[in-house]
């Protein structure tokens, strides 16, 4: 199937015929055999991929994971970075009608454990020693697992675990198999239907254990295919893939869109070389969460402040000149000129034709920053269940405030709303999600009636068509008399502040709102230096006054923003970061409230009596292990009081 878009003519593959990933696999490898589909730096070269590379590769991994006893409804599991070879292991499980569960590489053990021993696991794809360690210390807490196949072999020869073996040997036993029945794999392949499950997809868990999301391979791929008629790519596109790949966004764009229009899919080789790596790249697409978008932005504030006083006096009017022209709906050539031009090129943005954001909300002044800076910024909105993104901003008809509109085909409805349109998003499209794995009861309680989902986010509809997104519902909060707000969009207009990590905003049920907020750490800690402030820890450098007194000044600014009603009252500094491995946010960084409420619930309730200072002796458990005892003592700042000239003291 061929289609135009603008200049550019795409041979997209109809996905009714090659209905699922080893099909289209198979398909752009005889039709593509040389081009490129996949990079990945290592050691700091670029090595390619071709899809015949990547085909031949999965053929004797797959024939290999059938001679290691991997059968048809089988679930084999992938842990580690974003690597080809999770890419080549999912490709590879589905051929032989399979199911792949993606695992995020920072879960600790007892996650591991959990969703291997959930799905009954076979075969485990560990990509090095830490995984490969992690899995090994579960011993016989996953019974299931078989075998696990790691890729990279350095540290692990010293093993002798009869389930381990090298992804290298599987290939060669897959080899081995192929020799003697050239056709297997093809048959295989032939066998996959698109009705088929072929992903478990975990949801983000914010209450609970995460749920698995049966996704058909041809729900996947039509979804897909709806998703890039909304935002088109060819074979000459480049995607730079840094979100993890268990995220169903990550899935959808590194995975099934790829696959679909052969844009080029890149690896980076660590976390911390991303952006170098991403500007060798210069990708035309990228997809980042909300919080790799305030990280970016607060590295660029944060290297504006060891700049000199011009580079300073420069940054500033550029975004200025920039802000006005994006009010009036314009873009400003000399703030392109004295400073975007040159932004956007250090942070490899040159040549995006999309950027995207989703997974949770972003804030509105983040949103304006990159909008000025020239980046094609939209925002996406979506869950797991419903295969992702269902709503985009159209080129053209960006609304930092909205989420877009749907795709074609996507059905949305306000249930309940209140007088001004506010109530429940409610969601029915055709390629949605088969239910949770092995639990019907959650399934069931998931959608309304005649395939419409209950997403349990608040919104509405603006005059423009586009879908507003306010909150969780059951986020959405009333203070003691009566006024709404919504935690969520405070939080994130607090965190445009690169000296917030983690903003927590209370309030539900009490006498006004109240913030725990996490200060960033690199951030912080280079103005402290600057700033010649002593500091040895976490802690200790968010006991200075100094920094308390920093922060102070944030939130004051971000109240003038908010109506009178919403403003922050009373704020702390906590002691420690909130962290995913200690149950407080989510792997995508979604705050879990319920869990924030119980531990730090006598803080907060000390912070409602009034108290000016609180005591805490507490233990941090750290993700080796490792413990550490923490007392200090916290300054609760009331921004209806002149600021405190006592300082905290940390242990």
């Amino acid at each position: 199937m061929t289609r135009s878009t603008g200049d550019r003519v795409h041979d997209w593959p109809d996905v009714t015929q090659h209905d699922t990933f080893p099909k289209l696999l198979a398909r752009n490898a005889a039709k593509h055999p040389d081009d490129i589909w996949l990079r990945e730096k290592d050691l700091g070269i670029w090595i390619s991929y071709t899809w015949k590379d990547v085909a031949d590769r999965v053929e004797a991994i797959t024939l290999g994971l059938e001679s290691l006893g991997v059968r048809r409804g089988d679930v084999v599991a992938l842990l580690g970075d974003n690597r080809p070879e999770w890419l080549m292991g999912e490709i590879a499980a589905h051929a032989l009608g399979g199911m792949s569960l993606g695992v995020y590489r920072d879960a600790l053990a007892d996650e591991v454990a959990y969703l291997v021993t959930y799905a009954d696991v076979a075969v485990v794809f560990a990509e090095d020693e830490e995984q490969v360690d992690k899995l090994l210390s579960l011993d016989d807490k996953i019974p299931t697992v078989r075998h696990i196949v790691y890729s990279d072999p350095r540290g692990i020869r010293k093993y002798d675990d009869p389930r381990l073996i090298g992804l290298k040997a599987l290939e060669e036993r897959g080899r081995a198999v192929a020799a003697k029945d050239p056709n297997r794999y093809a048959r295989f392949v032939s066998l996959g239907q698109g009705a088929d499950v072929a992903i478990l997809c975990t949801t983000s868990g914010t209450t609970s254990h995460p749920k698995l999301a049966m996704l058909t391979a041809g729900a996947v791929l039509k979804h897909c295919r709806a998703y890039l008629d909304m935002d088109p790519r060819g074979p000459a596109d480049e995607y730079v893939s840094v979100l993890q790949m268990p995220w169903i966004m990550e899935q959808i764009y590194a995975f099934g869109q790829a696959l679909i229009s052969r844009m080029k899919v890149n690896f980076v080789e660590e976390p911390e070389t991303l952006m170098a790596d991403m500007r060798e790249i210069g990708p035309s697409f990228v997809l980042f969460a909300p919080r790799v978008w305030e990280q970016i932005a607060a590295d660029v504030r944060s290297r504006m402040m060891d700049s000199s006083a011009l580079k300073r006096a420069m940054f500033e009017l550029g975004m200025k000149l920039g802000l006005k022209a994006l009010d009036q709906g314009k873009r400003s050539a000399l703030a392109d000129f004295i400073l975007f031009r040159a932004l956007r090129d250090r942070l490899g943005f040159t040549h995006l034709k999309s950027a995207a954001t989703g997974g949770a909300a972003l804030g509105p002044d983040t949103f304006r920053f990159f909008l000025a800076l020239g980046v094609p910024m939209r925002q996406l909105y979506g869950q797991t269940e419903l295969l992702g993104a269902y709503t985009l901003h159209k080129a053209g008809d960006v609304d930092f405030d909205t989420v877009g509109v749907p795709f074609d085909g996507v059905e949305i409805r306000i249930d309940d709303p209140d007088p001004n349109g506010l109530g429940e998003v409610v969601t029915r499209h055709a390629n949605c999600f088969t239910g949770y794995f092995r639990n019907d009861d959650e399934t069931r309680k998931s959608f309304a009636e005649a395939g419409w989902m209950r997403t349990g986010d608040a919104g509405y509809f603006n005059d423009k068509g586009h879908l507003v997104v306010i909150d969780r519902v059951r986020d959405m909060a009333k203070t003691a008399h009566g006024d709404r707000f919504s935690p969520q969009y405070i939080e994130n207009k607090l965190k445009f502040s690169p000296y917030v990590a983690e903003a927590v905003v209370l309030g539900d049920g009490r006498e006004g709102l109240a913030a725990l907020l996490c200060i960033r750490f690199s951030i912080v800690s280079k103005w402290a230096e600057k700033n010649r402030i002593a500091f040895t820890t976490y802690t200790d450098l968010s006991a200075k006054p100094e920094v308390i007194a920093l922060l102070r000044r944030e939130v004051e600014e971000v109240n003038k923003t908010l109506a009178e009603k919403q403003r922050i009252g009373r704020f702390l500094l906590l002691y420690k970061e909130l962290d995913a491995d200690d149950g407080e946010l989510t792997r995508t960084r979604k705050v879990r409230r319920g869990v924030v409420n119980e531990r730090y619930g006598t803080i907060i309730d000390a912070m409602y009596a009034g108290d000016a200072v609180i005591d805490v002796d507490t233990t941090i458990t750290f993700q080796d292990g490792s413990k550490q005892r923490v007392r200090t003592t916290l300054d609760v700042i009331d921004l209806g009081a002149p600021a405190p000239g006592g300082s905290r003291r940390a242990a």
